[in-house]
């Protein structure tokens, strides 16, 4: 596997959650900054060093809702 995909979403009270595509990695935090760190160090630790992806592709999805 040369990249992973993983999902970040803003929660309703500001913090940041990302899930994986296809694999199982959950984490949070309260800001992108703190985020990155903490998809990077989950990453390592799902995979072994021979499967772990070479590149985290971090896809934001913002929802909006407006009146019609």
């Amino acid at each position: 596997m040369t990249e992973i995909l993983i999902i970040v979403e803003v929660t309703t009270e500001g913090r940041y959650v990302a899930r994986g595509v296809g694999a199982s990695i959950f984490t949070e935090a309260g800001d992108l900054e703190h985020l990155r760190g903490a998809v990077r160090d989950a990453v390592r630790c799902h995979f072994d060093d021979a499967d772990r992806p070479r590149a985290i592709r971090l896809r934001l999805v913002r929802d909006e809702v407006i009146a019609a």
